[in-house]
C-alpha cells in the first residue's frame, strides 16, 4: 500500500491539524488519495465532524466531489450524515452538488433525512451560493450601474440562507440592516428576487423550492417597503401586526393571511409544487391545522417529520429553551422575542395557565411517520452503521485506528430541558 493512502486512516484518528497539514507538505502525498474503501481524507474528517481538518484539506485542494466511494458516497453525504452543519454549509461552499446520487439511489439530503439529521437536510435544501447572487452587483450588458448595489448582497443573502421562513424573523432580519430599512433598497433587492425567481423556474433543470423561496422573501420585502412608504417607525409596528393573535384563542391570523397571500400570488401557475401547496392549504379553515406556515416550511426546508424540539413562538427558530414563567406554555428562543410577543400573549395567558398540564394537546406539530416510512429510516439507519463498522474493523485489521462500534444515528432526538425565564411585566 502506497504511503498517501495512509492518510485517510490518519485523520480518522488523529485531531491534530498541524500534524496533518505537515503531512500534507510532502510532495509524495495526494490530499485526494483513496484508502482500500474509496474514502478519502476529507470524507473521513466530514463524517467525523472534524471542520477544521475540513477547512485545512479543501485549502489544500481537496476534490468536495469525489464519489470512487465504494458505495458512491461523496463528503457532501458524510457531511449531512454527521448531522454538522457548519461542516455542511462548508462542504457546499466549496461546491459540492447536491444531486450526486450512491449506490442506493439517494442524494445526501435525502441520507441525511432518512438518519433524522433534518438540519442537514434544510441546509442542503436552501444552500444558495453567494456567487450567483453577486451577478447582479456588476452592470451587465448596456447597464450602467447594477441591479444590486454590492453593500447590499451580503445581508440579502444572509435572508435568503435564512433556515426559518417566519415572516416575523424575516423582518427582523430587514430590521437589523440598516442598510435594507431603506425604500429605495428594498426596491432594488425584490426586484433581484423576482428576477432569480424566474430564472429558478425557466433553467434547464427547474428548481421549484428554490423558486418559491425567492417569490417568498420577494412578498416580505414588499410588504416591508409598503409598511415603510406608509409610517416612519423602522417596522416595529409591523412586527406588531405579524405578531398579534386571534382574541379567542391566540392564533397569529394575520401571519396566517400573510403566507396564504403569497402562496398566491406566486406567477407560475403551471409548477407542481404551487399547486400541492394550494391543494394542502385551500381547504383548512384559518387556524386550524395545518398551517399556511407549517405547510410551505416542510415544501422548502425539507421533510421534517418529527417534532421533538421547541420552536419560538415569535421568530420561528429552531431549539427555543425558554417558556414564559407564568403558563409554562409557549417557548421562546430569548428574552427579547418574549418581549416582542408579551403585547398579545397576555392577553391568553391567564387561560393558558388554567388549561394546566393539556394546554399544549391542540399545538401544531408535524405529522408522525407512518410504519413503512420509520421502517426506511431503521432500515437506512442499520445498513450505515454496518458499512462504517465493517470500514473501521478492516482498517483495525491493517494496522489503522482501533474500530469502534459506532452508534445508530437517532431518528428522533429529545430537545434540551427548556428553562423558565421571568415574565414581561
Amino acid at each position: 500500500m502506497s504511503f498517501s493512502c495512509h492518510i485517510p486512516r490518519t485523520l480518522a484518528i488523529s485531531d491534530d491539524v498541524e500534524e496533518v497539514e505537515k503531512l500534507l507538505a510532502n510532495q509524495d502525498v495526494r490530499v485526494n488519495c483513496l484508502d482500500e474503501y474509496g474514502m478519502t481524507p476529507l470524507m473521513h474528517a466530514a463524517y467525523k465532524g472534524k471542520a477544521d481538518m475540513c477547512q485545512l484539506l479543501l485549502r489544500h485542494g481537496a476534490d468536495v466531489n469525489c464519489n470512487q466511494h465504494e458505495y458512491g458516497y461523496t463528503a457532501l453525504m458524510f457531511a449531512g450524515l454527521s448531522g454538522k452543519t457548519d461542516i455542511t454549509t462548508m462542504m457546499l461552499d466549496a461546491g459540492a452538488e447536491t444531486d450526486l446520487v450512491n449506490s442506493v439511489g439517494r442524494t445526501a439530503a435525502q441520507m441525511a433525512a432518512f438518519v433524522g439529521q433534518h438540519d442537514c437536510v434544510t441546509v442542503i435544501n436552501n444552500f444558495f451560493p453567494r456567487a450567483r447572487l453577486d451577478y447582479y452587483t456588476r452592470p451587465q450588458g448596456q447597464e450602467t450601474e447594477p441591479l444590486l448595489p454590492p453593500t447590499l448582497a451580503g445581508p440579502l443573502h444572509q435572508i435568503i440562507m435564512a433556515t426559518t421562513l417566519n415572516p416575523v424573523k424575516m423582518v427582523l432580519l430587514v430590521k437589523e440592516c440598516p442598510l435594507l430599512v431603506d425604500v429605495a433598497a428594498l426596491e432594488k433587492c425584490y426586484h433581484v428576487m423576482d428576477l432569480l425567481c424566474e430564472q429558478f423556474v425557466k433553467q434547464q433543470d427547474m428548481n421549484e423550492v428554490l423558486a418559491m423561496k425567492m417569490h417568498y422573501i420577494s412578498c416580505v420585502l414588499q410588504r416591508c417597503l409598503t409598511h415603510l412608504r406608509e409610517c416612519d417607525d423602522k417596522l416595529d409596528a409591523l412586527i406588531r401586526i405579524l405578531l398579534k393573535g386571534r382574541d379567542s384563542d391566540g392564533f397569529p391570523q394575520n401571519q396566517e393571511t400573510f403566507i396564504r397571500e403569497c402562496i398566491r400570488k406566486f406567477p407560475y401557475c403551471e409548477a407542481t409544487l404551487l399547486q400541492q401547496l394550494v391543494n394542502s392549504i385551500a381547504p383548512v379553515d384559518i387556524g386550524s391545522n395545518p398551517t399556511a406556515f407549517s405547510v410551505l416550511n416542510q415544501a422548502l426546508t425539507g421533510h421534517m417529520a418529527l417534532a421533538d424540539a421547541e420552536y419560538c413562538v415569535t421568530c420561528g427558530d429552531k431549539g427555543a429553551e425558554k417558556r414564559c414563567s407564568l403558563c409554562n406554555a409557549v417557548a421562546y428562543c430569548s428574552p427579547t422575542c418574549q418581549e416582542l410577543h408579551w403585547f398579545t400573549h397576555k392577553k391568553m395567558c391567564v387561560a393558558l395557565q388554567e388549561q394546566g398540564p393539556d394546554q399544549d394537546k391542540d399545538t401544531p406539530r408535524f405529522k408522525a411517520l407512518k410504519g413503512d416510512e420509520s421502517n426506511l429510516v431503521r432500515e437506512t439507519a442499520n445498513f450505515l452503521q454496518e458499512l462504517c463498522m465493517r470500514a473501521e474493523e478492516k482498517v483495525a485489521v491493517a494496522g489503522g485506528c482501533p474500530a469502534e462500534p459506532l452508534g445508530c444515528p437517532s431518528t428522533s432526538a429529545q430537545g434540551p430541558k427548556c428553562e423558565r425565564v421571568d415574565q414581561c411585566p
